[in-house]
């Protein structure tokens, strides 16, 4: 059975890689952090501004499973003072249509 005729779910269990996907975009943050980062490299401070709501502690957590995920990728520049940026990998861009559906159905259904 090839990919594209498996099913996302039976009616026993659900399709382990639609679980593996939801296990990293499910959590607290991670879609937040994603969709900052669509719009282009930024450094831990910028998204801890467009975030104000999470610790930097629990950002630098999101950002070691995000980065181990292969969604975002760490760019450490030698400068003085050193400059560290974090962009999203290819597999993280291919996020970008999933975040905007979901930000459509947010501003239709959530009030």
């Amino acid at each position: 059975m090839t990919n594209q005729s498996q099913p996302l779910y039976s009616k026993q269990q659900l399709c382990p890689k639609f679980e593996a996907a939801f296990e990293i975009l499910g959590k607290r943050w991670s879609g937040l952090i994603i969709r900052a980062l669509l719009e282009g490299p930024c450094r831990f401070k910028d998204i801890s501004e467009m975030i104000p709501g999470m610790s930097d502690r629990m950002l630098a957590e999101r950002f070691k499973e995000l980065e181990a995920a292969g969604l975002i990728s760490r760019h450490v520049y030698p400068e003085t003072p050193v400059r560290i940026e974090y962009q999203l990998t290819d597999k993280g861009k291919a996020l970008e249509q999933v975040m905007d559906a979901v930000q459509k159905w947010g501003e239709t259904w959530v009030t």
